[in-house]
């Protein structure tokens, strides 16, 4: 429980002004992997990269891992509608959600890797940072489990 509390406390201190920017909440409305919200999916993502970082011991930028998180599917639009902007949505979002964060945060190096790397081995180029692999790992997990809760 310990843990959960801490989670949500860094969250907030890295990532308040991402989570309640207007188009964060946007996320709110677009469904990722069964039923759960992009929105829902990046704050799992980001708790469970912290879980994994801190069950691992590993030396993390904890303000960048979490950063990472939260904008790593910053795409924001809803890959179940049909349209030819994001026909190649697996391949293309990691670049569309670098760009419209770059857009609207400032963003240092890791988190910028984070963003754009998270769905190797989908995009070719693989993670640079610890917090990259990271997150890239999380994500997958998070998807599994999404999309199994959802098949149930």
């Amino acid at each position: 429980m310990k843990l959960i509390k801490n989670m949500e406390k860094d969250i907030l201190l890295h990532g308040a002004d991402i989570i309640n920017s207007e188009y964060m909440q946007l996320e709110k409305g677009f469904l990722q992997h069964g039923k759960v919200t992009v929105f829902e999916h990046s704050l799992r993502v980001a708790c469970l990269s912290i879980y994994i970082a801190k069950k691992l011991n590993i030396n993390v930028n904890k303000r960048s891992l979490i950063r990472g998180a939260l904008l790593h599917d910053y795409f924001l639009y809803d890959w179940h509608i049909a349209d030819p902007s994001h026909r190649f949505h697996g391949f293309i979002h990691a670049k569309r959600a670098l760009s419209n964060a770059t857009r609207d945060f400032s963003l240092n190096s890791i988190e910028k890797d984070i963003i754009k790397k998270h769905m190797f081995p989908l995009n070719i180029t693989p993670p640079k940072y610890r917090e990259s692999i990271i997150v890239c790992i999380a994500d997958k997990i998070s998807a599994l489990w999404e999309m199994l809760s959802y098949i149930r």
